[in-house]
């Protein structure tokens, strides 16, 4: 039967052969009873894991039948992982999970569970937001035994030796064969003939996800979600501990009562769950992930996070050396280490529900080293001749988990292989059928459905939310922010730098969105390197305002976690060129959230970046880092940058807003030369302050997303300069100069990168018939390209020309001014642009 490849008819052949070999127990045993005299698990459970795994697998080879004739279009498959259903069997329906692509039989034990509306008994009582409650008491009034070779604790921070004892096991996995399977084969199957029916991602991706599930759907095969499981453990523990913003629900933690409160959306003492493969432990965003929960749980501040690494030793074709998984996870300071073999659906059961109870009461990180095969290969494209042999396939089918726990059944007399490949060939029946009905559902139809879900643009509603902002600081939230700003609220201490603008506006934001929380590296005691967060925490709190570890992907997929928790988060990154170690958490994660859920589920979120160039004094390609092309790829994010303090604070309100109202993914780039600017044309002349408006002026001055601002110099009837950032200071100073030369010019200050204010380009290019393009980032990937390519598709046919910094990184020193714009650089491009 095998040669050089496990096909799906090696599977299928060889899983009958095995169930028609096992000889009948001599006695019956009650399925009520423990499976065996000493497991945690009934008969019964053990049963409803193998329809679980059992719809799984036939899910698999569904997936290769549709793929044979040209209807599928995803075949990697759970073959092999089948275990991950007693993983799921021993949470609870309601702890959030972000599971890999493996996890086929996990989402069909979920989605029972939740059709069967299990809920603990201790879920019933009223939450206790100070102390971690008790884990559920186990279905069979037994206990799984502790191995102290599967358990291993973290070191110096460890819990007392009462942490070590053992713990009841979660609730009883459902009863009712294949129709308490029927709703999550559905689901799988839409995803992989791309069904606009699928419920989570709506034909986009084939991803495990349900909101009604607590399954949070990743497209990640690289361990990229990590990060956004700690995120989401730290958002959880904090909400949980929430006691002046938040209050007992019952269901959960209601956060705020300002513009974006909202539901914690899982319980108070809920766990995260995160899955993923053995050879993603070697890949940065895990390492991130896992440093960071041991770095938290070092400094005594919990992270209730189960991690579930499902080792089957490859990745793709590129074997995990011996041992390798196990002395890394064992490795992992403040992280507890548990190990299972996933072709034992008992010990699985047993040694999850032991962990899932450590974290849910010690609230601290733990991780899951469960050993698994990988049968058919990584995909239906996978030629594993290549790389495998005969002998390693034959090893792979011997250690089959459905088989492994169809053995258990029939050794423990719940049933005969007869039985079960009944249950097999019907379950095999009804998946068959419901994929021929999918087959004839709607595909997305066209590039609006597709993008639909991507990014909602609703600026009616923000604008009313700008509006309820500023009626709450003026009314009822008056004394409040008087208190908050020290008796002399910000509109009262007369012009103000960009930093400063921000600065108040943060507070603002603090005081109308409880639920918002401002983190980063340096922004707390210090106050943010250039003194942009001074004095937050002090007003707010370190609950609020805290100081993260030096690690952009942790800062970024904390705030991604406490997005999805119900929370506001409002991360900084020290300056731009540090965003590019991070910058797929941004891309891969944020800006897919919305898309691949189709708005089920949203990570709300303003990301505050330092950055561009043109400091004065400090320089080198790490401080004045002017690349944002690769925030401007990124479909759905909005990218404001703010260079005057008057439009600074409008612009973070509308992005806090758009981020309560909508889910959006912001980043608020910052020009760190402009943060202390106070002058324009002359020293002393104090033209670039502004005051900060009052809280009634709110409303007249908000600031849309996607809409420009425009400096009309003299006659403003010769010229238009578009430009943004720095450009704008040095664009008015070139009109300036331009001015006493006769010549009227047209400032445009474009303000948002993404999107871009493209009615606003045309209108006022138009207006003039002439355009200098000022970019102060680079020719090549540069913003100018854009506002070019605006133009061009508009039908524009008037005289352009661009100014832009050399394709360079910013050397050192006085030699920046060779590669970047400056002021007489434009005054320059517009007169040669003016001879045309």
């Amino acid at each position: 039967m095998l040669s050089d490849v496990t096909t799906p008819q090696d599977l299928d052949d060889r899983f009958r052969e095995t169930l028609a070999s096992l000889p009948a127990a001599q006695r019956r045993r009650d399925p009520a009873d423990p499976v065996t005299d000493d497991a945690p698990l009934t008969g019964a459970q053990v049963l409803d894991l193998f329809d679980a795994q059992v719809t799984s697998r036939q899910l698999d080879l569904a997936g290769r039948w549709l793929r044979s004739f040209g209807e599928g279009f995803y075949t990697i498959g759970s073959a092999g992982h089948e275990g991950n259903a007693a993983v799921a069997a021993a949470l609870r329906p309601t702890d959030p999970a972000l599971l890999h692509y493996r996890s086929g039989a996990f989402y069909c034990q979920r989605a029972a569970q939740a059709a069967a509306e299990v809920t603990p008994a201790d879920q019933t009582q009223p939450a206790d937001h100070t102390q971690p409650a008790a884990d559920t008491q186990p279905a069979t009034g037994t206990q799984p035994a502790v191995d102290p070779q599967r358990a291993v604790d973290p070191g110096p921070a460890a819990e007392p030796d009462a942490a070590d004892q053992p713990e009841p096991s979660g609730p009883e996995p459902p009863a009712g064969g294949f129709a308490a399977y029927a709703d999550a084969a559905r689901d799988v199957l839409r995803g992989m003939v791309a069904s606009s029916q699928e419920p989570i991602a709506g034909g986009r991706h084939k991803v495990f996800g349900r909101a009604d599930l607590a399954i949070v759907p990743t497209t990640s095969t690289i361990a990229s979600h990590l990060p956004r499981a700690v995120g989401m453990g730290l958002a959880v523990e904090r909400l949980r501990r929430m006691d002046s913003a938040g209050r007992r629900t019952g269901a959960g933690v209601r956060v705020g009562s300002g513009a974006g409160a909202a539901h914690a959306p899982w319980p108070p003492d809920a766990i995260v769950v995160c899955s993923f493969g053995d050879a993603s432990v070697n890949h940065a965003s895990a390492t991130a992930a896992f440093n960071t929960a041991g770095w938290y749980d070092h400094a005594k501040l919990r992270i209730p996070v189960l991690f579930v690494c499902e080792d089957n030793g490859l990745g793709i074709s590129v074997r995990s050396p011996e041992g390798w998984v196990e002395a890394t996870l064992r490795a992992k300071p403040g992280i507890r280490y548990f190990s299972a073999d996933g072709a034992d659906p008992v010990q699985t059961y047993a040694v999850a529900a032991e962990a899932a109870a450590w974290v849910r009461r010690t609230r601290r990180p733990a991780v899951l080293h469960l050993r698994t095969v990988r049968l058919m290969g990584h995909a239906g494209a996978d030629a594993e001749s290549a790389y495998r042999g005969p002998a390693e396939l034959a090893e792979d089918l011997d250690r089959d988990p459905v088989a492994a726990t169809a053995r258990l059944l029939v050794d423990a007399g719940v049933a005969t292989g007869e039985e079960l490949l009944a249950r097999y060939d019907e379950t095999g029946w009804q998946v068959r059928r419901l994929a021929e009905e999918v087959l004839g559902e709607p595909k997305l139809a066209s590039a609006a459905d597709v993008v639909s879900a991507l990014a909602p643009r609703r600026p009616v509603r923000v604008a009313r939310a700008v509006a309820d902002a500023a009626a709450r600081a003026s009314g009822p939230g008056a004394g409040a922010r008087a208190e908050a700003f020290g008796g002399k609220p910000p509109e009262l201490s007369g012009p103000m730098t960009l930093a400063q603008s921000i600065n108040a506006a943060l507070a603002d934001g603090m005081l109308d969105h409880p639920q918002m929380a401002i983190f980063g590296e340096d922004v707390a005691a210090k106050g943010g390197v250039y003194g942009v967060t001074k004095g937050l925490r002090d007003r707010f709190g370190a609950a609020r305002v805290f100081d993260t570890l030096l690690d952009e992907t942790s800062v970024l997929g904390l705030g991604l976690g406490a997005g999805l928790a119900g929370m506001l988060p409002v991360p900084e990154i020290q300056y731009l060129a540090y965003l590019h170690n991070a910058e797929d958490q941004l891309r891969g994660e944020a800006a897919t959230m919305r898309f691949f859920s189709q708005g089920a589920f949203r990570n709300p979120m303003v990301v505050r970046v330092a950055g561009l160039a043109y400091q004065e004094g400090f320089g080198g390609h790490f401080h004045n880092d002017n690349s944002v092309a690769v925030l401007r790829d990124v479909p759905g994010l909005v990218v404001a940058v703010p260079a005057r303090p008057d439009d600074a604070a409008p612009m973070l309100r509308t992005c806090l807003a758009s981020a309560a109202v909508d889910g959006s993914v912001c980043v608020f780039l910052e020009p760190i030369a402009l943060y202390h600017t106070r002058d324009l044309y002359a020293d002393g002349d104090g033209e670039w302050l502004a005051g900060y408006p009052e809280p009634g002026a709110w409303v007249a001055g908000h600031v849309p997303i996607g809409r420009a601002r425009v400096y009309r110099v003299g006659s403003a009837d010769d010229l238009t300069i578009i430009t943004f950032g720095n450009g704008v200071r040095m664009s008015l100073r070139a009109a300036a100069v331009l001015a006493e030369e006769g010549v009227g010019t047209r400032v445009v200050d474009l303000r948002w990168l993404a999107p871009l204010p493209v009615a606003d380009i045309i209108r006022e290019s138009s207006a003039t018939g002439r355009v200098l393009v000022v970019d102060e980032t680079r020719r090549s990937g540069g913003v100018g390209e854009g506002v070019i390519a605006a133009l061009v598709d508009a039908g524009y046919v008037g005289a352009a020309r661009r100014v832009a910094a050399v394709d360079s990184f910013v050397p050192l020193g006085p030699a920046a001014r060779h590669v970047l714009v400056s002021a007489e650089a434009i005054t320059d491009g517009a007169r040669t642009l003016l001879a045309r």
